[in-house]
């Protein structure tokens, strides 16, 4: 007998020990799976992202209000515009990811036809905009001088918002068949075109603003050329099948999944730049506003190791969903947000290390770079954040929830975090820090509801709801 009790728990500890082994391994085998996708997922959005930030930092060499000009408008015009037209082609992670999974392939080429007619009929509606922009930052309260400048350079880029109407659903396209190696080298490419060109056309040849906009727009529309040049010589592995009549089929429908999708992420996409347009209102807000440009600049640049994070997780999602195993996209899910968690961290901690040397590289001006310098903490915790916080919202995508996360970001962001920001900003007289630190809380409301809504969630389910929406979009139809 006591031989026997003495091997029990040895048996039961060696039991748990395999399953710890096995539970180690499925995780490095999921992580393996993530980088595959997030890793060239987060070079392309680093180097297209690059591209603003890189001709606002030649701005910023060039004067004041160039970064000004050039800050509002990526932050607020074409930031507005980004935002709608990443979230309208942000309904494509849903349904290419799942059609995938469920092995509709042809189906794929149809949605992202579909999706071309709506934002370029999207694109038009924003034309207005870009073109009243300038009584329009007066309306939000920033300056004269600030806002004839960006409406000025925001005439200019007109052409990259009808660029954003087609990259995006590409881009969403070649992210749900994992091709994403393809559209990491062309951005690569066109990124070094772009840093050249802005130097030339910047900085050597003195073009100022007007040279910042014509490099711009090239840039983008070499990304969209490219990516359409490999999609219609290879034909995605048959994903694509030429031009066809069913994209102006179900439009109705596929509009109101894609209003959805824009609303959820443009609610999100937009709160952070508001800091710039509200930092517009504060006594003598040059500074205020270059400030916080520059570190909106920095946060963005971050931003993209998550929304990496955000497109692999969408993808993975979506393809298990749509393939019927609930199990690997609940595992998928921890695995993503523990990686992400960790990443978000180490760049906390680099930005809290740097803060005395990063904002000289975006500007001359020692009053600018001493209020960056005095934001970097605030800075650091939403570099924390927002590790996370996009990573639920790829999830929220993934598996087709995109009108209950509206809802959360508006409660959360707009009747919380933002009147508080107000509230400390201007009532309490905390300038810049009062803003961004309201803000923050938004930002925190948000992501503890996320992770308690995807902690619940009943993953059977959602695979069968997944079944039911590639039935919904024309399975048969596209498949004839």
């Amino acid at each position: 007998m006591a031989m026997d009790d003495s091997k029990g728990p040895l048996l039961v500890s060696n039991g748990e020990e395999r399953e710890d082994l096995g539970l180690v391994k499925e995780f490095g085998e999921e992580s393996k799976r993530l980088w595959k996708l997030a890793g060239p997922a987060i070079f392309t959005a680093i180097c297209q992202y690059s591209l603003g930030a890189l001709t606002q930092t030649f701005a910023g060499l060039v004067g004041e209000l160039d970064l000004a000009a050039v800050s509002v408008e990526n932050s607020v015009i074409a930031g507005l515009a980004f935002g709608v037209m990443l979230g309208m082609g942000s309904a494509l992670e849903t349904l290419c990811g799942q059609a995938y999974g469920a092995g509709r392939l042809r189906m794929l080429g149809v949605y992202m036809q579909r999706s071309w007619v709506i934002l370029l009929t999207t694109a038009c509606l924003l034309v207005p905009i870009y073109v009243w922009s300038p009584p329009i930052l007066k309306v939000f309260g920033e300056t004269t001088e600030i806002s004839n400048a960006a409406g000025k350079f925001a005439l200019w880029m007109i052409p990259q918002l009808f660029a954003y109407a087609l990259n995006f659903p590409i881009q969403k396209f070649l992210q749900a068949q994992g091709k994403v190696i393809v559209m990491a080298w062309i951005s690569a490419v066109v990124l070094v075109e772009h840093a050249f060109l802005s130097w030339l056309l910047i900085l050597k040849i003195g073009w100022g603003l007007p040279g910042a906009a014509i490099v711009l727009n090239i840039s983008w529309w070499l990304i969209v050329i490219g990516q359409l040049l490999y999609i219609f010589v290879t034909k995605s592995d048959g994903a694509w099948n030429g031009f066809s009549r069913l994209a102006f089929s179900d439009l109705f429908g596929f509009v109101k999944l894609s209003l959805a999708s824009a609303l959820m992420l443009c609610l999100e996409f937009w709160y952070l730049m508001v800091l710039v347009v509200i930092a517009g209102r504060l006594p003598n807000p040059l500074v205020p506003v270059d400030a916080i440009s520059i570190c909106m600049n920095i946060n963005g640049w971050d931003a993209m190791i998550a929304l990496g994070f955000n497109a692999a997780i969408s993808v993975r999602v979506s393809n298990e969903l749509g393939s019927g195993n609930a199990k690997a996209a609940k595992f998928s899910v921890v695995v993503v947000s523990v990686t992400s968690v960790i990443i978000g961290v180490v760049c906390m901690g680099i930005v809290l290390a740097t803060r005395d040397y990063f904002p000289h590289l975006f500007t001359t001006s020692e009053a600018v770079a001493a209020e960056t310098t005095k934001l970097a903490t605030l800075l650091a915790i939403t570099v924390l954040l927002n590790s996370l916080q996009p990573v639920l919202s790829g999830v929220a995508v993934g598996a087709g929830w995109q009108s209950i996360v509206a809802y959360i970001n508006i409660g959360c962001y707009y009747i919380v975090g933002l009147p508080a920001g107000i509230l400390l900003g201007f009532t309490f007289a905390f300038g810049a820090e009062g803003i961004w630190s309201g803000m923050i809380g938004g930002i925190c409301l948000q992501t503890i509801v996320l992770v308690a809504i995807t902690s619940i969630t009943n993953w059977n389910k959602e695979a069968k709801e997944a079944e039911s929406r590639v039935r919904k979009w024309g399975g048969s139809a596209a498949e004839q």
